[in-house]
């Protein structure tokens, strides 16, 4: 079996991976407390010292409003961080799989492919991009867009957050005039379990089947959850985020190179979490 080191993995994302695949894979977690990714040195000798076929790198510093005021510690991760870890894994010839974002492009011009303009409009999409330009040509990179699972005590995704307010009786505002394209985590974690057995140095997407807006996503949670759908109401995408950090307005992400897995819709996402 491949053995494969993981960073990111308790996030979201990375936990998932980690308890669907970790029968098929050898996982090698490396957390916080085990590695600063900042610190060449540091990262360099945690490596010298592990056995490992690839790189599975997730961690991220991915608060997308926290960014803009704290931008040199945005780019310190997402951008110095993955060429530390690119230029150890490459010195030790290992395969480097990179989990970035659909933040990398504008939202201007959908749908967006993998080899659709890049320009992103965020300081958060700014520092991944610059990872991924680090890595271009030599690692795997795997965008990814709203990743959303069942259950998850640390870190709410979107579906379970407006879950819980409309559990609550809770009114809540969701921009009509915008896309997103939401993913299921499992999706994600069966899709990279081709590509990590079918390595390439190319660029990947890997999101869920269909783009819509978040008031319709909301909506679409209410009723398939049973809950009231007249707690959410619309509001435009300018007014939503005119104290936020900008985000891809029209989000619609698409794959030209994923024909080896069948990702979800969002409502097909969703009668799945219910059901299981």
């Amino acid at each position: 079996m491949l053995k494969v080191i993981v960073t990111g993995s308790t996030g979201l994302v990375g936990s998932r991976i980690i308890e669907l695949l970790g029968k098929e894979f050898i996982f090698l977690p490396l957390l916080q407390t085990h590695i600063d990714i900042t610190d060449k040195d540091d990262v360099w000798k945690t490596l010298k010292e592990l056995e490992f076929d690839l790189f599975l790198h997730l961690a991220a510093y991915t608060n997308v409003d926290g960014a803009e005021q704290n931008r040199n510690l945005a780019f310190k991760v997402n951008k110095d961080g993955t060429k530390n870890i690119m230029d150890a894994v490459l010195y030790k010839r290992k395969r480097l799989i990179y989990i970035s974002t659909d933040f990398v492009f504008d939202g201007k011009n959908p749908p967006f492919y993998e080899d659709s303009l890049v320009n992103p409009i965020s300081t958060y999409g700014e520092s991944k991009l610059e990872g991924e330009k680090v890595l271009a040509g030599k690692a795997m990179i795997v965008r990814i867009s709203y990743p959303y699972r069942k259950t998850f005590e640390i870190k709410k995704d979107f579906v379970r957050a407006v879950r819980t307010l409309l559990e609550q009786r809770k009114k809540l505002s969701m921009v009509s005039d915008s896309l997103i394209t939401p993913t299921f985590i499992d999706d994600i974690a069966y899709a990279l379990k081709h590509l990590m057995q079918n390595y390439t140095n190319e660029v990947f997407h890997i999101n869920g089947g269909g783009a819509l807006s978040p008031f319709a996503a909301g909506k679409m949670v209410a009723r398939i959850f049973g809950l009231e759908e007249d707690l959410i109401m619309p509001v435009a995408y300018k007014e939503y985020f005119k104290k936020k950090a900008l985000r891809p307005q029209l989000s619609d992400i698409r794959s030209k190179k994923n024909t080896f897995y069948r990702m979800k819709s969002f409502e097909e996402g969703l009668q799945f979490m219910l059901r299981s």
